[in-house]
């Protein structure tokens, strides 16, 4: 009986953030209420609530990857004796080729990150969420008191993420393929990744 409830949940979750998200493509996201979508979702505005915190979630619902937790997870999960560094860089290629949300570059991704730059109250919510990243990445990379050097390699990462993304979506937004854009992500990354190694090492 529970996995059935366990179940529903996640279908109704799901619902509430497809119906969501289809509403903000059609019409941007600060023109959309609550109330539509709970109204299209065929739900109360208080089991909205019951699954998303915030409007900004709803849209912001690839919370875990904003926050770069496969990143984390590299890091704390790599083996003894590997480099930080080097466990990201395997990870980011790894993820390139399972095209995962992190480097996924296509026409609904440009489109998705055109409604969240076009939104004050999304970006705010967005930059808190790489804030959170930068802090969690410090952490993995250096202990529960990260020093100035790891919170800057930590940092130094984050806007790797932010940028080599966005040239990604140039790309795309310029006519030109996934697989471009993709390699445009990677060498920007490498970039980032190269000026962070270079860098004293972390504690842990």
């Amino acid at each position: 009986m529970g996995e059935v409830r366990e179940s529903k949940k996640r279908e109704t979750r799901q619902r509430i953030s497809d119906v969501a998200t289809e509403l903000f493509f059609a019409r941007g996201f600060d023109a959309v209420t609550l109330d539509e979508i709970a109204a299209a979702a065929k739900v109360s505005k208080m089991t909205v609530f019951n699954y998303f915190a915030r409007k900004e979630d709803l849209m912001l619902d690839r919370e875990d990857d904003l926050k770069l937790l496969p990143f984390r997870d590299a890091l704390r999960e790599r083996p003894k004796g590997q480099a930080p560094i080097d466990a990201l860089r395997r990870l980011v290629e790894g993820l390139a080729s399972q095209k995962h949300p992190v480097s996924r570059f296509d026409k609904l991704t440009v489109e998705w990150w055109r409604i969240v730059a076009a939104s004050p109250s999304l970006m705010a919510r967005f930059r808190e969420l790489t804030d959170e990243a930068a802090d969690g990445l410090a952490i993995e990379l250096a202990g529960p008191k990260p020093d100035g050097v790891a919170r800057l390699m930590a940092g130094i990462i984050v806007v790797s993420v932010r940028i080599a993304r966005e040239e990604a979506l140039r790309v795309v937004e310029r006519g030109g393929s996934g697989k471009k854009a993709t390699a445009a992500f990677l060498a920007l990354m490498e970039h980032g990744f190269t000026a962070a190694e270079q860098m004293t090492s972390p504690a842990r």
